[in-house]
């Protein structure tokens, strides 16, 4: 998480002292209780989602030891690898709390600094483009080469993985119509997007049952959770080891029931990889360069063309969230002492101004409009004991300042940390503070069955398909007629009678013409 604080600056002008505050939580006795418990309360939700991931992964062993058909190993396969990385991930985290409860204990407080606001993240459109030879794409020769591929996308402990696709040479792009949405990420996030992929030539055959593993999650989480979660490392890192085929593997000594677990089934081998972030994050369809992670002598090697295409972008809370509202004195003009009370909302760019609550209205206009951005300053002056929060904005040509205040201290020093937090996230988040980026809604994922064969057998017959086609074809000779209707549902009986007329016409002429060459060649 990006961490940073404010410095603390004086400016005097005349007789107007101005100091800059720094956002910082008050330490004290109980709020350092409340971050103990805070401390115990996550330590024992990532157990329990350790013990979940791994009750899922036991499920994906015992679905992958009983399948008999390729598609269902497929998709136990992938269950598994994506259950193995996010029990890796909750392990790395539930090290990292445990880490920073020791150091507390011993003395070493963390530094409090203000931390930024969160949002949500979204993936949609992925394409990957390949470059298949000529002789294979165009020419259609050699041996059929098909793989089943597969994205998995990793921002912290957030896993999300994509649909399979079946991939061969009648494809140019390799296209994931799934919206991943990432929840709760701070501006410093890394997006690693790896891509699997699986080769479907080896005949299936279904594997032998497994043995049972001799670490069984139990119900509690007390003195036996070691031995779970070291029972859910060896076969998570077995996986591991076993998907990378050993390269850049620092696992050392895997258990030979974990080896044998991971011997069941496909294998899905990581082909290729890259990480994004916030610089990555543009509103429109940008590309972005992959990192190859095996080669062409490769069983599973699809021919990449080296680049990913996608839409990344980013929605941080204070973009759409309200961050303080209430009362408001506003001076309107810098030379006249005109002051005017207002209702104020500060979101997004805006500090938005009312004349009243009622105005809130969702046809009601604000009376006032402060924008508010990363280069915004904000500050407390104090003239003649009285405090006021001056809000600087650089603008061209000359810079505007906007001076406000409110009833009583406390509401003032509210205002002012409010304000400092809201610059300081519009600053971390970058161009994605510049305007509301549209997330799409996540899609209810539809399980396509896959078809052996290329794409070329799915491609229907003038755009009917093949039951209704071949049906039409019988029933020119067979009577009763009855009509089939298009695959949209919407033919009429006039267009029926219409290509059943076409069609017997064209088989009576064929016969006429079968006919008159069968007198012709008699002899007379």
């Amino acid at each position: 998480m990006v961490h940073a604080s404010y410095s603390r600056s004086s400016l005097n002008t005349g007789s107007v002292s101005c100091r800059v505050f720094t956002f910082q939580p008050e330490q004290t006795s109980e709020a350092q209780l409340r971050a103990a418990m805070a401390d115990r309360t996550q330590d024992e939700k990532v157990l329990q989602r350790i013990e979940r991931e791994v009750r899922m992964q036991e499920g994906a062993y015992k679905l992958l030891a009983a399948c008999s058909q390729r598609d269902q190993a497929l998709e136990a396969s992938k269950s598994l690898l994506t259950c193995n990385t996010r029990i890796l991930a909750l392990l790395s985290q539930l090290q990292r709390i445990r880490k920073a409860q020791i150091l507390e204990r011993a003395g070493h407080r963390m530094a409090e600094d203000a931390v930024p606001c969160t949002g949500k993240v979204s993936i949609s459109n992925l394409r990957i483009p390949l470059m298949w030879k000529d002789s294979e794409y165009f020419k259609n020769k050699g041996e059929l080469h098909r793989c089943a591929v597969f994205c998995l996308l990793q921002c912290g402990t957030e896993i999300h993985d994509t649909v399979l696709v079946m991939v061969d040479r009648t494809l140019t792009d390799i296209c994931f119509e799934d919206t991943i949405i990432f929840n709760k990420v701070d501006p410093g996030f890394q997006i690693r997007t790896e891509l699997y992929s699986c080769s479907l030539v080896e005949d299936f055959s279904p594997p032998a049952p497994a043995p049972r593993r001799m670490g069984f999650l139990g119900g509690s989480l007390g003195c036996s959770s070691g031995k779970k979660i070291r029972a859910a490392l060896e076969s998570a890192a077995a996986c591991s080891y076993v998907s990378s085929d050993g390269g850049n593997s620092t696992l050392g000594h895997v258990p030979s029931h974990s080896l044998h677990q991971s011997a069941l089934g496909p294998k899905f081998h990581l082909l290729a990889h890259t990480t994004l972030s916030i610089e990555h994050v543009r509103e429109g369809f940008k590309t972005h360069d992959l990192v190859l992670s095996a080669t062409e002598d490769s069983p599973f090697w699809l021919p990449l063309y080296g680049n990913m295409c996608c839409r990344l972008v980013a929605q941080p809370q204070c973009m759409i969230q309200s961050a303080i509202s209430g009362r408001l004195e506003v001076k309107l003009e810098e030379d006249v002492d005109h002051w005017e009370n207002f209702y104020c909302i500060l979101m997004g760019r805006s500090l938005l101004c009312y004349r009243s609550q009622e105005d809130l209205e969702p046809q009601g206009e604000p009376s006032l409009v402060i924008p508010i951005t990363k280069d915004t300053r904000v500050c407390i002056s104090e003239s003649d004991h009285v405090q006021r929060i001056i809000i600087s904005i650089q603008s061209r040509p000359e810079n505007v300042t906007y001076t406000a205040t409110t009833n009583s201290t406390e509401d003032l020093q509210h205002w002012n940390k409010a304000l400092c937090q809201h610059v300081y996230n519009l600053s971390l988040w970058k161009q994605c503070s510049d305007e509301v980026m549209k997330i799409g809604m996540q899609r209810p994922r539809k399980t396509n069955p896959t078809k052996p064969g290329s794409l070329y057998h799915e491609i229907a017959i003038n755009h009917l398909d093949r039951e209704t086609a071949d049906s039409r074809q019988l029933h020119l000779f067979f009577l009763p007629v009855v009509f089939k209707s298009c695959r949209n549902g919407q033919e009429d009986d006039k267009c029926c009678l219409r290509k059943f007329f076409k069609d017997t016409m064209l088989v009576l002429l064929f016969l006429l013409f079968v006919f008159s060459l069968h007198t012709n060649l008699e002899p007379h």
